[in-house]
């Protein structure tokens, strides 16, 4: 394989932190990769003969699992047994050289290799520990297998979505791994400006049922002290109407938000039913979701007249919010995705130039960047190995062993 591309003129931010990412599927290993977008140097280690399952997970092409490409992209990948006490002496090395270590084995699993937070801080006081699981390192569900979807169905997300005579409704993608990820780079960030000042690295212990349950916004709150539950209401809501998504003339869809009155006002005139606005129940957000089947059919019927091309041209003329409901199809060629570069191209050695999301955000003085896609299992071990100063002799020993 090529040297990953070299990297950007400017320092990234976080260039010069290094991180040990030895989790799989999928809240640890993307929260690694969104500290490598900005610089970090991460270092992927994977079981000789078990890699990463997101190596396999969705479409391939050539043999070669694109969602890895995205995943794994800005990571050094080496193998490493951390079962077997060569694999244990190599990882204490590497951790001795490391500000972070990301894992997601099932709570008790590194302690049982010796490779716990006392042995790994024994060797680097400033390690901060990363530790990523369904339920967390202690509680009666501890030892569980967690996976996101479990999580999505415990925290209420489910229960919540979805038409009323419908079954709860689970995303068709990884949500709440995907915001465990946000919250553990988050929760890493603030790890080590605690180390700014203390000198000390600490544990961070990150369940992946408690940050989708923080997004949920006020549901604890308002049932601790009203009682209430939030039903199912599919596309509506129970603060604001009219709020669904409407079929246009030619067979198209778009979504409409009136979160604020001004909004709702202009969407009543625009659609020719300012009579609704002096409604007494038109006042509120609330009183709007409990008149939202006026408020649709007044909303629904002037957009099923008209295409979409000019539904989104008559709301924008009126500042009322409206969107395209679209597919990566659409996604690929929006216009203000293409403005902001949020779908980018990157070369890639083994497929050619690949599209994908770019990084979260932009900085203006040091920005992130995408350096390379997800390489191939093991395609730096020899390189991250002897840089800790094994030689290839120690290295060819070790693959001798099954070590790596």
């Amino acid at each position: 394989m090529p040297e990953p591309a070299a990297p950007p003129s400017v320092s990234p931010p976080l260039t010069g932190l290094r991180v040990l990412d030895l989790a799989t599927l999928f809240a640890g290993p993307l929260a690694a990769t969104m500290l490598g977008d900005f610089g970090a140097e991460v270092i992927k280690v994977e079981h000789p003969t078990r890699p990463d399952p997101s190596r396999g997970h969705g479409p391939s092409k050539d043999g070669v699992g694109l969602w890895w490409k995205l995943l794994g992209r800005n990571k050094r990948t080496i193998t490493l047994d951390l079962s077997k006490p060569a694999g244990r002496t190599t990882l204490l090395r590497l951790a001795a050289t490391a500000d972070v270590v990301v894992e997601n084995f099932r709570p008790g699993t590194l302690e049982k290799w010796d490779l716990g937070w006392d042995e790994l801080s024994a060797v680097n006081p400033r390690l901060v520990l990363t530790r990523v699981t369904g339920f967390g390192q202690f509680g009666p569900y501890a030892r569980r297998p967690g996976f996101g979807t479990l999580a999505e169905a415990m925290s209420g997300f489910a229960a919540m979505t979805g038409e009323p005579d419908a079954p709860p409704t689970l995303p068709p993608f990884g949500l709440a791994d995907s915001i465990a990820a946000l919250a553990t780079a988050y929760a890493v960030m603030t790890a080590l400006a605690a180390r700014e000042r203390t000198g000390e690295g600490q544990v961070v212990d990150m369940a992946i049922i408690e940050p989708i349950l923080t997004v949920l916004g006020p549901q604890p709150l308002w049932y601790d002290q009203l009682g209430h539950v939030q039903p199912r209401t599919g596309n509506r809501s129970q603060n604001n109407a009219p709020r669904n998504t409407y079929r246009t003339a030619d067979g198209t869809w778009v979504a409409v938000s009136t979160s604020a009155q001004s909004v709702a006002e202009r969407v009543m005139r625009l659609v020719g039913r300012p009579e609704l606005i002096d409604e007494p129940w038109f006042a509120t957000g609330a009183d709007r979701a409990r008149h939202a089947d006026v408020l649709d059919a007044a909303v629904g019927d002037w957009i099923a007249r008209h295409p979409r091309a000019d539904v989104l041209a008559a709301f924008e003329k009126a500042e009322a919010a409206v969107a395209p409901v679209q597919d990566v199809r659409d996604v690929m060629s929006d216009p203000q995705y293409q403005a902001l570069d949020t779908v980018t191209t990157v070369d890639d050695p083994e497929l050619g130039p690949l599209r994908m999301q770019n990084v979260l955000f932009r900085l203006s003085a040091t920005p992130g960047a995408i350096r390379w896609a997800g390489r191939p299992h093991g395609a730096d071990t020899e390189e991250v190995l002897t840089g800790l100063g094994l030689t290839p002799a120690d290295v060819k020993e070790l693959r001798e062993e099954g070590v790596v």
